[in-house]
């Protein structure tokens, strides 16, 4: 596998609704990337007043070096998956940071500038378990971010997976991977400049 890309600090926000999956979503791509690439990273989360129904959150920094900060201020990625969360979260992503959308679940996105998919449906529809929702997503980012590499990302996934639902989530995690390439792959490049991660 090639060398991990240099990243000074690179801030990640996942929010939506309790029972999206939204913690296990930052753990598992914290892990990935802690373990599997070399990253330092730190996890950060919240739940809201219910944890099924309520507002929830998980804040990721990834860093190559030490990080001094552990909680996510200026966001370069926010993935918002309901529209309640994207209202909330929008202001806290910098200027050029990257949205990335529920599309179903944010009828009305702050900016034209996101990329989304209709991940609860992919799941329901193409995997068969709507549960598996935040692991389309979280394929869908590993083709996303330049210094996230697949088939690692999905080595980790599977190793934290019990057994019995192990197949189903990486089915999951290929379609993620899969749709976000063909639907952003044009996008993703006009998105993405190494010199604009590595030297933030």
């Amino acid at each position: 596998m090639k060398a991990p890309q240099n990243l000074d600090r690179f801030e990640i926000r996942f929010s939506g609704l309790g029972g999206q999956g939204i913690i296990t979503l930052g753990k598992i791509m914290g892990q990935g990337l802690a373990l599997g690439h070399g990253y330092n990273v730190t996890q950060t989360q919240s739940y809201g007043p219910e944890a099924r129904g309520g507002s929830s959150k998980c804040d990721l920094v990834i860093s190559s070096e030490r990080i001094s900060y552990p909680k996510a201020e200026s966001l370069d990625m926010l993935v918002a998956l309901s529209q309640e969360a994207c209202n909330t979260y929008f202001p806290y992503l910098k200027k050029g940071g990257i949205l990335v959308l529920e599309s179903d679940l944010v009828k009305q996105p702050p900016t034209n500038q996101y990329l989304g998919l209709p991940f609860t449906a992919l799941a329901r529809d193409k995997v068969g378990i709507v549960q598996a929702m935040n692991t389309v997503v979280l394929g869908a980012l590993s083709f996303l971010l330049p210094f996230v590499n697949q088939a690692t990302m999905r080595k980790s996934l599977e190793s934290v997976l019990p057994t019995k639902i192990r197949a189903v989530n990486t089915k999951a995690f290929n379609l993620g991977h899969r749709l976000a390439k063909k639907q952003w792959g044009e996008d993703a490049g006009e998105i993405w400049r190494p010199e604009d991660i590595s030297k933030k």
